[in-house]
């Protein structure tokens, strides 16, 4: 088995559309042991929360920020408001969700802003968060130390040679560096994309750099194409589980993240299988409360998880008072009242999509 077993990422992925070999059903079984062994069944969504949509590199060959269109669209100055990064913090510590980090492109802000918006999510969600901001050096750290749990590098790949092509202009180093002088009182992740011509055998690379740099979590994404790079199809269901379950395996106390989307989310009871500690990616703003919010719970509980996110049922809440309470400024809670009117009114009436070409980011 290599990277060229593709699946076309345009079309919807059904539970029963997903055929793996007797290989990876083995792997499964071992994987799912092994998490059984080391962890009590408890997951969560993962709730990436984005503070700008520009990136200062923009030549990742696979990233949707390289290219033409989305330069066109978020120039430098594309940045989003407080309040509606502060919403999601507020849904994240409702709903149960963990935000899995808080993320930008490179360069999009002077650090006294990145530190406010940091130090506000923080207390809106109730605790300190994962950031993930590029290789950070230790005098900014020293400054978000008290609002941050850990530190995440998005590496997308370790293969010698093709990190290089995949991402030319953010080169391992910098993160290796982070990663050796960092505090060891926090934590440490890195991101890889599961489809950018790795094979199973450079499995061998990330393991090295998961001992090498003491990594605590990993976040596995099956690559999904954008129009406009070079990656035309994204890996097979059996080639994205055979990566999750051998990581599990190997490493049977690290906490596995594995992304999702719209599209490919019915395989989420054999991402189970194959060991994860939480789905991340799924747009739960969007789809909250449709049907394929609940099959995503369902399928999820089927593997005897306990499931602590909820991404279907609104709850009852006076939600300005919820904001009222948050000890920030005023004027982000009357930015926050106005912003969060469409979100609720979307939960309230969830609309289900299942179109080939329908984009749902």
């Amino acid at each position: 088995m290599d990277s060229i077993q593709v699946y076309d990422s345009t079309k919807f992925l059904h539970v029963n559309d997903i055929s793996i070999t007797d290989e990876t059903k083995q792997l499964l079984e071992e994987a799912s042991k092994v998490y059984w062994q080391n962890f009590n069944g408890k997951t969560w969504y993962g709730r990436c929360i984005f503070i700008s949509w520009y990136c200062a590199l923009g030549d990742c060959t696979f990233c949707f920020r390289s290219t033409n269109q989305h330069k066109e669209m978020h120039p430098a100055t594309s940045r989003r408001s407080m309040a509606s990064i502060l919403i999601e913090a507020l849904f994240s510590r409702i709903f149960g969700w963990r935000i899995e980090f808080v993320t930008g492109g490179y360069g999009v802000m002077p650090f006294s802003d990145l530190l406010k918006i940091i130090k506000n999510v923080s207390i809106v969600y109730g605790e300190k968060v994962w950031l993930n901001l590029g290789a950070i050096p230790p005098s900014r750290l020293a400054e978000l130390r008290p609002y941050i749990k850990g530190i995440y590098g998005s590496l997308e790949t370790v293969t010698p040679g093709l990190h290089e092509h995949v991402c030319p202009s953010k080169p391992l180093a910098p993160y290796e560096k982070m990663f050796a002088d960092l505090d060891p009182e926090l934590k440490r992740s890195i991101c890889i994309i599961v489809g950018l011509g790795d094979t199973l055998d450079d499995l061998k690379y990330l393991f090295d750099f998961i001992e090498k740099y003491r990594i605590d979590r990993v976040t596995l994404y099956a690559l999904k194409p954008v129009r406009g790079t070079e990656y035309t199809a994204g890996p097979t269901s059996d080639f994205y589980l055979q990566w999750i379950a051998r990581l599990r395996i190997r490493f049977p106390k690290l906490q596995i993240v594995a992304g999702t989307n719209l599209r490919r989310c019915e395989e989420i009871g054999y991402v189970m299988k194959a060991g994860t500690n939480a789905v991340t990616k799924f747009p739960a703003t969007k789809q909250f409360g449709t049907q394929k919010a609940h099959l995503v719970d369902k399928l999820i509980r089927e593997q005897g998880r306990t499931f602590i996110s909820n991404i279907t049922a609104l709850p009852d809440l006076d939600w300005n008072a919820e904001i009222d309470a948050l000890q920030i400024d005023d004027k982000y809670k009357l930015e926050m009242k106005e912003k969060i009117v469409p979100y609720l009114n979307r939960f309230r009436n969830p609309k289900d999509k299942d179109s080939a070409f329908w984009d749902e980011e």
